[in-house]
């Protein structure tokens, strides 16, 4: 054994560059090591969530297989990585794929070109793990292409754009739905009625395909020689790397290794690091010793017999799906039960990345309560190899193992060699079933393994063995229930009797961690009635050729409960998007109204754009660690600081008390002082040499609290206490008492939305960098609003506004989250520069910034709905509460904005709407994409379906009876015209065949009594802008230089939403230049001041203006030397007037649209223009586990004339994904005590790619004009998120045939998100019935719900 100071050295290639390091820190992540190491300084890859869970960290590692002696590539989370795992591989990272400084790689290229970046945060992981499926498989499946991808998260484009990238190099990639029957979707039929069909003005296409450069394999970066000799002559010696708390220890042989287990016993192994890693991370687990065994060949060894399959413990869970994949290909059906139930599970358990490092040893050894693959080993009776110096023995995969009993567990000194895994036989089936809160990369709520052996030519149970996850701490089997049972007849009589038994053995109390708890129950029973169903129809096929005599009793499975049997599959999505095209006699240079590419799409794909943190490390820079409360509602004691100021590299603790200017305000402190109002409340933070310093800093402070009362969550409690943040907004309209005495019906109901967190690629970040004379700071931040952020500094530093200059290059993802938010982040951060003397670098954690931040606000909504039997609504009362956290924030202005937008598209004659905004001790909420409308008018809609049910009419046709029909005032009495809504309205039925498929989906239903469909089709009518003339201002500066280049600079900020993009389109078109002449920088608060945040979809119509007037400006300067000559070209004209003296400096400026709202009288124009929209989505559900699948969504849009297709298109899909997951996934989860649990992407699912509509449609409305706007185009950025509630309603349409199928009554309690623990627990029947009940007085439940 080498000297335990002495390291060994690292060996690894990074882009096919040696690196050599000599004092590697196993306790450093690749990811760490790329962006930080000072050689490489690879910030191409992204830092998201550090957990694995986002895919914005993917590289590609390559190794010589030693079996098959060939190159394998492999797609991986770098942030899971430890650097020293990685001796002897070749990293490979976006940057080493292409540069746009040398040569693109064809994926980064068609990503780019096919529009598939918008903040451009998540783009380098999608393009590592598109490179990687390529360099596997030159002409990937569609199916392969959904599976890489599937680990990755994209919160900006929808993901349908990054798929159409990826189809380009499939085999049979073919976009139209109706491939094989000889037509095209796009043909156009005679009698088609849509005007969208009927112009032949309308493209289709977004990018040219033809254009893409070819894929040519034999380019790529070679596998480096020198690892290839390392591998034909592998190290036997045993590798050593100290760190400075972890030393790693990698043995060369078996031998070694189990030398090193007996004499560190309570060593880990640590292979793919997807387990031990994040526990380390996030649970505070720690281990000084770590066993690497990666080099061990035996572990990976597979071996086949004539009645098994032994695997090694080292494989990766991808290489096992590999081989069982070729075994099932290789045997008869009957042979490969298990290994198909296993099967079935690695294809959506996590994503590619994880499943290439995960280990199956790491996987069993686990023992997750959640893990997927040991209920179906243990039912499968795998058994496990073990061995140690002293031997080999065999163990059971059994219960008493998965629960750790010592007696039927590993020794210490032992390690997992291999899994045996025996076939099944004839006569016997195996089952695997899961229930995730998203089909993809979602850890299950239940999943289990089922086994059932007949004595052969019956149905006569002779072993049965039941295994479940997610209902315990450990895997639980239901040994006693399947004793029970053996002897039985597989029929109705064993089925319930099995379900009461399994109730009754598998148990979980009312307070069970993870909550769900009734929902789990039901999956206990309706998982098994599945897995009846399933060998009842196996049986069926054995039994026929054998008759039997008893044959009399084999029960017949009706044909409309057969698609119980089927799972919901994943495809690739297709689809069209439809918009009009420019002039034929607008000029070829003017880019106006043409699908223009993202400003930075190929820096995105290249991982060329630099985002706040990529900036390089600043001389003497140091980091920014934060300390939050702990406690919802408490007085601050003490806080006790010496531990952590011992730790080396601390600095300094910057508390209140070094605030030279205002600490916030009195409501809302930077950070606390005597009292903390939330848990995530910043208190203080720290300062150290590095970020690591500064995490482990924090764990040492010591607060003490006093608790206080009451401490309030919960909207219901805040209206007890009458806890409110501000006055009742309220608005009115007719006689609503006397309306409704005169109408036939009257219905009340309630809807509770739940929040939403934001979840931007990009966590808050900051660098503050002080300068050495007249106070000077020079903040680098990701924010919407950089002159919140200079004023915020300004007033705590208290030096002027003059001194201080914000600069945003591009933000990854805002969504809201970033206007109020950065300015704390950015004043406290300021505070620690001012006080140290050195730039300060604050980066939150995914975890951190999701407990500080706050999101959309929760809503409660009750209304009372007055209707004719014809379903004319005559009056209407709502009431909305939101649960706005602890501080006022945004939570009045987005009550008012509720209430103004309530309506939506609908004409009521009689209207009374109120909103109040609930003081909660949880973290503010605040500004969020769509700004109350998405909460708010789910209530609207909701009374609307209320109506139609007992109107007994489809919501279609109440929605249309009460739409606003011709130019009208809405009820704060602004007038506009609805025409635009009526044709988005039928040409939304017409281009989505909605009636015919209506009645499908009715006959559908009819067939099916586990599996139903839902359709639905919404209106909108989106007010966009602020409700006043102050925020719609806006400035830009031009300057032409005298080699005829122009820089553009104005007041929008780059979110993602291609507003660069669209003001060099205004710029080119208005000085009549090619776009190639200008450039856009960056957005700073020296170049245009005072500027408004980039929000409430306005930024490219106010920006625009001021371009535009900057750009008329210039050019009637440049007129008379045009005139002069007219011949001339650009740069001439330009010298002439730089000869001249004329200025070719403008800065142009817009006034703002008029805005405003009286809220005592209830009237005003407080909006300059409305989006209108119609949305129709058809789902189908699975009653029995309540998993939905979206089969298509039809979207038809008023943008008038867009300024850029593909830009306004992205911008559509993605909000409606958003939306989407709004209304159905995204579900925050806080403790009794206030404490968020769902703080990352294990815990809180927004959409996957597997969640996008398998047929997903975007049209924009052709031949439609606003002459307010910069060239008749509107802001469409928030206005598709709402539209996301067709999936939702389309959803509840689905439950209600169930509910109406069962006679059940109508529920008029609406609950947001449909989750599967909503759609399950609606649909009652049976199961749901016979699961025990608990009184939720007699436990304190593990969650609580806010809304």
């Amino acid at each position: 054994m080498p000297c335990p100071s002495r390291s060994d050295e690292l060996v690894f290639f990074v882009n096919g560059r040696k690196v050599i390091e000599r004092n590697a820190d196993p306790e450093v992540t690749l990811l760490s090591f790329l962006r930080k190491n000072w050689i490489l300084c690879l910030t191409g890859t992204k830092y998201a969530c550090g957990r694995g869970g986002c895919g914005a960290c993917t590289v590609m590692v390559s190794k010589r297989d030693p079996t098959s002696q060939e190159i394998r590539h492999f797609s991986v989370t770098a942030c899971l990585v430890p650097i020293c795992s990685l001796y002897g591989a070749a990293v490979t990272t976006v940057e080493g794929v292409g540069s746009i400084k040398t040569r693109l790689h064809p994926v980064q290229e068609r990503i780019a070109k096919s529009h598939g970046t918008q903040c451009g945060f998540c783009t380098p992981g999608m393009v590592m793990s598109m490179y990687t499926l390529l360099r596997n498989h030159p002409q990937p499946s569609e199916e392969q292409l959904l599976e890489a991808l599937a680990g990755n998260l994209c919160r900006c484009t929808g993901y349908r754009p990054i798929l159409a990238s990826g189809k380009t190099f499939c085999l049979e990639s073919n976009g139209c739905q109706q491939k094989g029957t000889g037509k095209c979707c796009l043909d156009l039929e005679e009698n088609d009625s849509s005007s969208l069909c009927r112009k032949r003005d309308i493209c289709t296409e977004l990018f040219v395909k033809e254009a893409f450069q070819p894929l040519d394999p034999t380019q790529e970066l070679i596998f480096p020689p020198e690892l290839l000799r390392m591998a034909e002559d592998p190290e036997k010696r045993t590798l050593t790397f100290h760190g400075e708390r972890v030393t790693w220890i990698s043995p060369g042989t078996f031998k070694d290794l189990l030398e090193l287990k007996a004499k560190h016993p309570e060593a880990p192994l640590i292979l793919g690091n997807t387990s031990l890693g994040p526990a380390m991370r996030s649970k505070g687990h720690f281990h000084p010793i770590l066993l690497s065994p990666a080099r061990i060949s035996e572990l990976n060894v597979v071996s086949k017999t004539n009645d098994g399959l032994t695997i090694g413990a080292g494989c990766s869970l991808a290489h096992v799906k590999d081989i069982l994949a070729e075994r099932v290909s290789e045997l008869p059906e009957e042979k490969t039960q298990t290994y198909r139930a296993l099967l079935k599970h690695l294809k959506s358990l996590a994503g590619q990345q994880i499943r290439n490092m995960a280990s199956l040893g790491g996987h069993i050894i686990s023992r997750h309560s959640y893990s997927d693959l040991n209920p179906i080993l243990a039912v499968g009776n795998a058994t496990l190899n073990l061995t140690s110096e002293e031997g080999t023995r065999r163990i059971p995969l059994s219960e008493h193992f998965l629960a750790g009993l010592a007696s039927a567990d590993l020794k210490p000194e032992e390690i997992l060699e291999s899994v045996y895994i025996p076939h099944s036989q004839k006569w016997e089936f195996v089952s695997a079933f899961r229930q995730a809160q998203c089909q993809q990369n979602a850890l299950p709520d239940v999943n289990a393994g089922m086994r059932v052996l007949f004595k052969e030519g019956t149905d006569i149970i002779e072993d049965l063995s039941i295994t479940y996850g997610g209902v315990g701490a450990a895997t639980v089997s239901a040994h006693k229930s399947c004793q029970q049972l053996l002897g039985r007849q597989w029929d109705e009589l064993m089925l319930d009797e099995a379900c009461r038994r399994l109730l009754d053995e598998v148990s979980l109390p009312g307070w069970a961690p993870g909550g769900r708890v009734e929902f789990k129950r039901t999956l206990v029973v309706s998982f098994f009635f599945k897995f009846y169903l399933q060998v009842l129809q196996e049986l069926k096929k054995l039994i026929r050729p054998f008759p039997v005599p008893n044959s009399r009793h084999y029960p017949e499975i009706s044909d409309r409960f057969l698609s119980a049997l089927e799972d919901f599959q994943g495809t690739v999505p297709q689809g069209v998007q439809r918009y009009q095209s420019v002039d034929s006699h607008q000029p070829l240079q003017d880019p106006v109204g043409r699908p223009v590419m993202h400003l930075s799409g190929l820096k995105h794909a290249t991982g060329e754009a630099e985002f706040c943190d990529d900036i390089p490390m600043v001389d003497k820079e140091l980091h920014m660690a934060l300390v939050t409360s702990t406690r919802a509602y408490a007085k601050i004691i003490s806080i006790d600081l010496s531990k952590a100021l011992e730790i080396p590299g601390v600095v300094d603790v910057i508390t209140a008390k070094d605030i030279p200017g205002t600490n916030g305000t009195e409501d809302d402190k930077l950070l606390a002082v005597d009292e903390v109002l939330c848990v995530g409340q910043i208190i203080c933070a720290v300062v150290a040499e590095t970020d690591v310093q500064a995490k482990r800093a924090i764990e040492k402070i010591k607060i003490t609290y006093e608790e206080l009362e009451p401490i309030i969550f919960t909207i219901e409690d805040a209206i007890k206490h009458n806890s409110f943040l501000c006055p009742e907004k309220k608005l009115e309209q007719g006689n609503i008492e006397e309306a409704f005495e005169k109408v036939d019906q009257i219905v009340e109901g309630e809807v509770h939305v739940g929040g939403q967190e934001h979840f931007y690629m990009e966590t808050q970040r900051v660098l503050v960098i002080p300068k050495t004379e007249d106070k000077e700071l020079d903040i680098y931040v990701s924010t919407q609003d950089p002159a919140h952020v200079q004023k915020t500094v300004s007033s705590t530093l208290n030096i002027p506004i003059n001194r201080i200059t914000c600069h945003v290059k591009r933000v990854g993802g805002g969504f809201g989250g970033k206007i109020g938010r950065p300015a704390v982040f950015g004043a406290i951060a300021a505070v620690g520069a001012l006080k140290t003397g050195h730039p300060i670098r604050l980066v939150l954690d995914r975890e951190d910034d999701m407990l500080i931040t706050g999101g959309r606000h929760p809503l409660f909504g009750k209304y009372k709905v007055g209707f004719m039997n014809n379903g004319r609504i005559k009056a209407l009362d709502i009431e909305c509460f939101i649960n706005g956290g602890c501080t006022l924030d945004d939570s009045e202005l987005v009550t008012e904005f509720l209430i103004l937008k309530l309506e939506n598209a609908y004409k009521i004659r009689n209207l009374r709407f109120r909103g109040r905004a609930c003081l909660t001790n949880l973290p503010s909420n605040t500004a969020f994409r769509g700004f109350g409308f998405p909460q708010g008018t789910l209530v609207t809609e909701s009374c609307i379906t209320a109506v139609a049910a007992k109107c007994g009419l489809p919501p279609e046709k109440i929605r249309e009876k009460n739409m606003y029909r011709t130019v009208d005032k809405t009820i704060y009495k602004q007038a506009f015209n609805p025409e635009s809504l009526i044709r988005c309205w039928n040409e939304c039925l017409d281009t989505s065949s909605f009636h015919n498929r209506r009645m499908q989906v009715e006959e559908f239903n009819k067939k099916n009594y586990w599996k139903k469909r839902g359709i639905a089709v919404i209106p909108m009518k989106f007010s966009v802008g602020f409700a006043a003339t102050s925020y719609h201002q806006a400035a830009a500066l031009v300057h032409i230089y005298t080699d005829g280049s122009v820089l553009v600079t104005h007041g929008g900020n780059e979110l993602g939403q291609g507003i660069h993009t669209k003001m060099l389109q205004v710029a080119s078109r208005e000085l009549k230049i090619p776009m190639s002449y200008l450039h856009i920088c960056e957005t700073s608060t020296a170049t245009v001041p005072n500027t408004i945040a980039t929000a409430a979809s306005i930024g490219a119509d106010t920006n625009g203006r001021a371009v535009q007037n900057a750009c008329q400006i210039l050019l009637k300067r440049l007129e008379p030397i045009i005139k002069k000559n007219p011949e001339g070209t650009w740069e001439e004209w330009i010298e002439a007037a730089f000869e001249q003296r004329i200025s070719l400096s403008a800065t142009g400026y817009f006034r703002g649209y008029k805005a405003f709202m009286d809220w005592e009288k209830g009237e005003g124009d407080p909006f300059p223009y409305y989006v209108y929209g119609a949305a129709c989505s058809e789902v189908e559900i699975d009653c029995l586990t309540g998993a939905h699948k979206k089969i298509r969504t039809d979207i038809v849009m008023d943008a008038c004339c867009s300024l850029n297709p593909a830009i306004d298109i992205g911008q559509i899909e993605g909000a409606f994904i958003q939306g989407m997951g709004l209304y159905t996934t995204e579900e925050l989860k806080y403790s009794p005590e206030g404490v968020l649990y769902s703080r990352g992407p294990d815990e809180y699912k927004i959409p996957t790619i597997s969640d996008v509509p398998e047929e997903f449609n975007v049209s924009l409305l052709p031949s439609s004009q606003t002459p307010l706007t910069i060239y008749s185009s509107k802001g469409l950025g928030e206005s598709g998120m709402f539209l996301g509630s067709s999936v939702f309603f389309a959803i509840t349409d689905a439950v209600a045939a169930a509910r109406r199928e069962r006679d059940i009554a109508e529920d008029f309690t609406v609950k947001s998100p449909a989750t599967p623990e909503w759609v399950r627990m609606a649909c009652a029947d049976r199961f749901t019935e016979m699961i025990p009940r608990d009184d939720p007085k007699t436990f304190k439940p593990w969650s609580i719900t806010v809304a």
